[in-house]
């Protein structure tokens, strides 16, 4: 399309900041604010805005301001035409790790946290020093959401969903394998399927059901099992197991490095069970953008880092069942 420079020369781009921030924040105030200007001028944006759209764009409602769908229409394309001018006037070669001042909101589950968090957090500590973390807790069905609303910087787990301008990127590939305490189940690896019955299982769900891919996979052959307890936490799972006689099915990378240091015994699932595939996940509008791009590619050579138990020597005795990987490089929910 050609450009009406004369036309585009009427139109105060930074109305769109304006829109933008409006749109994210779904206030007059918090709008204002975001952008650093007083509530009368961005009520007088947001009337300006109304003129140059011809609609109504947020309109009063019980819970603040409500988008009209010409204003969700204008998100994506919006957010998406500021992101390439601030790439624009942004110089890619002035980045630089050790003077940036940025903070990152990241969203992923508390087992990714406890493997790359550390690592993440000394490597900035060293090279980023005016990097600042924000992370939350990933919630699957409000972390595409996140990423348009532009609350979230990056979300870090297993994903099945995701439109065009989502963006996702592998870290690492991890298998499931069993842990349990030998002191209070009376077994040592690797365990039978029979076995494996015969004890109550620890359950790991971020949205509260009670139900797992094990299920599925011993629905299959027409098994069931028992719980005995089911958490949002990855990280309170091993210290449940380490108490009682239960048995949990998780990823090999947490179990292994929890298994040393609370003295459990890890064995290969008795039944066979995809392997996952742990990735980042962002908005596409970040693509360009220096300290986004760096943060990605630190994640990765931090990921690529981790110990795999199956090619570790403290682990190489351990077999675990063949599996068939079907799961896209996106990834796939995970409850065990």
């Amino acid at each position: 399309m050609t450009i009406d420079h004369v036309d585009l020369a009427r139109v105060d781009l930074n109305l769109l900041v304006a829109l933008d921030a409006l749109l994210a924040e779904r206030s007059v105030t918090r709008a204002a604010a975001r952008i650093g200007i007083g509530q009368s001028a961005m009520s007088s944006a947001l009337g300006r805005l109304r003129v140059t759209f011809g609609d109504e764009l947020l309109t009063r409602a019980p819970e603040g301001m409500r988008p009209t769908p010409r204003a969700m229409a204008l998100a994506e394309p919006v957010r998406a035409a500021l992101r390439q001018i601030q790439c624009l006037v942004r110089r890619e070669d002035s980045f630089n790790p050790a003077t940036v001042e940025r903070i990152f909101t990241v969203s992923l589950p508390d087992s990714v946290e406890v493997l790359l968090g550390p690592r993440l957090l000394a490597y900035l500590r060293a090279e980023a020093p005016g990097v600042r973390l924000l992370l939350r807790t990933i919630d699957r069905t409000r972390i595409l959401g996140e990423l348009d609303a532009d609350q979230v910087d990056l979300g870090i787990g297993l994903f099945s969903e995701g439109q065009a301008h989502h963006k996702t990127r592998l870290l690492y590939r991890d298998r499931y394998v069993c842990l349990f305490n030998p002191a209070c189940v009376g077994l040592d690896a690797p365990i039978s399927l029979e076995d494996y019955l015969r004890f109550p299982h620890v359950l790991t769900s971020l949205r509260g059901t009670a139900h797992g891919v094990v299920d599925d996979a011993l629905a299959k052959l027409g098994l069931r099992r028992s719980l005995a307890v089911t958490t949002p936490s990855f990280v309170a799972v091993p210290f449940l197991v380490r108490d009682a006689p239960v048995i949990t099915t998780m990823h090999a990378r947490v179990a292994h490095f929890f298994a040393g240091t609370l003295g459990l015994s890890v064995s290969p699932a008795p039944v066979a069970l995809d392997d996952v595939a742990v990735a980042m996940l962002w908005h596409a509008s970040y693509d360009a953008d220096p300290a986004h791009a760096w943060l990605r590619r630190t994640l990765l050579r931090l990921a690529a880092e981790l110990e795999n138990p199956d090619q570790s020597g403290q682990n190489s005795a351990i077999n675990p069942v063949p599996t068939t990987t079907t799961i896209s490089e996106s990834g796939r929910p995970s409850r065990a």
